[in-house]
């Protein structure tokens, strides 16, 4: 095997393997850098193809043709290096595309140079047949095309190194790294094609490509260079809210980001990293303690500083930084900016405090005007009381003013009681203190309470209740329930309708209606009882829904209390159900007595 078949399949050689990049690559190819990385190799493969043909040529026609090869790659290599750089380091993010048709535009006049260049031999004066030696096969005289577009490729190479300079400066190692294995990749093909300068007259730059290719393979599985650019990683480090600031093993500052800058603006005054950080930390002495100190694992520890003249607060971690072993090459110290939620949380104390006081200055006011409003307005209750029992003739005529007087004190009166009531048990004053009760007792003693009233319209009241049913209940409670609902029905119920009293069990549940033929719930009540929110007083309505609604409402309160609900049916014009459940117990236990007294009182009224 001779020299020239033997660099003809290094060069085969080297396709494959520049190939073999350009198929990593494309795996990558959702970022620029490896698109750009993919067409960067295609050409020198092609590059190193046409000058393994150009090797076994065996005439001047196969040597043009092996060379028109070649320079579908030669004119583009550099220039798609270049383009990588730019893209890896960010530079002219804005005017990238011109920046692009711009730099091809020589490579591409090269090119066609070439391809016509039989016409003009601005490339090649002249192929001259190789006498001294078997490679090559005809040497080249240059022309000053080839001059100018070696020139531009050098130039390339130069400006892609300074832009990498600023850029390794300020990155992370592992970033570092990589732009070395892209300096390595371009160093390698411009050190072979120097060897020209040197007398010899082979063309080492396609093997030098060859190293590229190997070095760039390296890159990929070492350093995950075409997994994410280090552009990308510095916007992620950037845009973090967080100030991160990063240290090397002798606490001097190696990098921090924007956020950083803010919390400390001296960082935004230095040049080159890395600096010393004794300058700033000097100012806070506490913090620059815990940096020294730390010597494994995370510290977490808050922060204060002054900035136009407002405090700051941060929550900072200190944290180490690991090489791919365990050996720590450095720290990074993070700064959440946590001021705003100090802020928030102080006002939400202070509104708190000032809440609690308003609350219980309410309470007090609540008590002592409540009160004051309800004994009068009882006086006023016995004193029509007196007046009606003793009235005389010359009055009558103005009975009809005095019975409208009656009904509206004794009216507010109850809903002044009841809302004492509710306000003790909102205030968790009222005690629930459940025993067992018998139920017809209860309710006899209720309906007996409500007797008179009942009578004075000839309401027939009905009770039907089994006397073994007992529940369990606390009786003040209990009492008001049936006060309510009771009341509620005589006032609905037209001279001469009925009320009625029923319950029955139902598993451990004791299940109690109270039933009239009244005039019905309207649609607006119905609306409000069935609402959760409690409600007062509303517009366009009498005293007497007022005094009904609030009642029913304290009534639902209460068999909330004892874990039931209140339901009703209402038909206009009809009637009215309300229905109740309480807790059963076994019958007979806790039986109270039953008051004769009240009990006659009922059957006289209801007779």
């Amino acid at each position: 095997m001779d020299t020239g078949q033997l660099m003809s399949i290094l060069l085969f050689l080297a396709t494959a393997l520049m190939l073999f990049v350009s198929f990593l690559s494309y795996r990558k190819r959702h970022l620029q850098v490896a698109r750009t990385m993919v067409f960067m190799m295609l050409a020198a493969s092609i590059y190193a193809l046409g000058y393994a043909l150009e090797i076994l040529s065996s005439s001047l026609q196969e040597v043009k043709l092996s060379l028109q090869i070649e320079y579908f790659g030669i004119p583009f290599v550099t220039i798609f290096w270049l383009i990588l750089v730019i893209q890896f380091t960010g530079v002219a993010a804005r005017y990238r595309r011109r920046l692009v048709i711009g730099l091809l535009v020589i490579p591409v006049a090269i090119f066609f140079l070439h391809l016509t260049n039989d016409w003009h031999h601005l490339i090649y004066k002249e192929y001259v047949l190789n006498t001294n030696s078997e490679l090559p096969l005809y040497t080249t005289v240059k022309g000053i095309g080839y001059h100018i577009h070696a020139l531009y490729s050098y130039f390339i190479l130069a400006f892609g190194m300074l832009l990498f300079i600023p850029m390794y400066l300020k990155s992370l190692p592992v970033v570092r790294k990589q732009i070395v294995v892209l300096i390595l990749g371009a160093t390698a093909p411009m050190l072979c094609n120097i060897a020209f300068f040197f007398g010899i007259l082979v063309d080492l730059t396609p093997f030098g490509f060859a190293i590229s290719g190997l070095v760039y393979v390296w890159g990929i599985f070492r350093f995950n260079l075409l997994r994410l650019t280090p552009l990308a990683l510095a916007k992620v480090f950037d845009t973090i809210r967080d100030g991160v600031v990063l240290l090397d093993n002798e606490n001097q500052i190696v990098n921090c980001n924007r956020a950083a800058e803010e919390v400390f603006p001296m960082l935004g005054t230095m040049n080159k990293y890395p600096a010393s950080g004794k300058a700033l930390w000097t100012a806070y002495p506490e913090l620059l303690e815990r940096i020294q100190a730390v010597e494994s694992g995370d510290e977490r520890f808050s922060f204060q500083q002054y900035q136009n003249n407002q405090r700051k607060h941060y929550n900072c971690t200190l944290t180490f930084i690991y090489d791919m072993g365990q050996i720590p090459i450095g720290k990074m110290l993070m700064f959440n900016n946590i001021t705003e939620l100090i802020e928030n949380e102080e006002r939400l104390r202070e509104n708190a405090k000032q809440l609690s006081h308003l609350n219980a200055f309410k309470d007090k006011l609540f008590t002592v005007v409540a009160h004051d409003i309800r004994d009068p307005i009882a006086l006023l209750v016995s004193l029509t009381e007196l007046l009606g029992e003793e009235q005389t003739d010359e009055e009558i005529v103005h009975a009809e003013l005095f019975r409208e007087i009656k009904e509206q004190v004794r009216g507010t009166f109850q809903l002044v009681d009841h809302l004492l009531d509710w306000y003790r048990s909102q205030k968790g004053e009222i005690v629930f203190r459940p025993q067992s009760w018998n139920l017809r007792q209860v309710v006899n003693q209720a309906l007996s309470l409500v007797g008179a009233r009942a009578g004075m319209k000839n309401i027939q009241m009905i009770e039907r209740i089994n006397e073994t049913l007992t529940v369990s209940a606390d009786k003040e409670m209990l009492d008001l329930i049936f006060r309510n609902l009771l009341s509620n029905a005589i006032k609905f119920t037209g001279i001469g309708g009925t009320i009625a009293i029923g319950a029955f069990r139902e598993g451990d549940q004791v299940v109690v209606s109270v039933s009239d033929n009244g005039m019905g719930i309207d649609e607006e009540t119905s609306k409000l009882l069935r609402q959760e929110e409690m409600f007062f007083k509303e517009p366009g309505y009498s005293n007497e829904r007022n005094e009904m609604r609030f009642g029913l409402v304290l009534t639902r309160e209460f068999l909330r209390i004892h874990g039931g609900n209140l339901q009703f049916d209402s038909v206009p014009g009809e009637g009215t159900t309300f229905r109740f459940s309480l807790p059963g117990t076994v019958s007979g236990a806790g039986t109270m007595k039953s008051n004769g007294m009240a009990v006659k009182a009922y059957e006289n009224h209801t007779g």
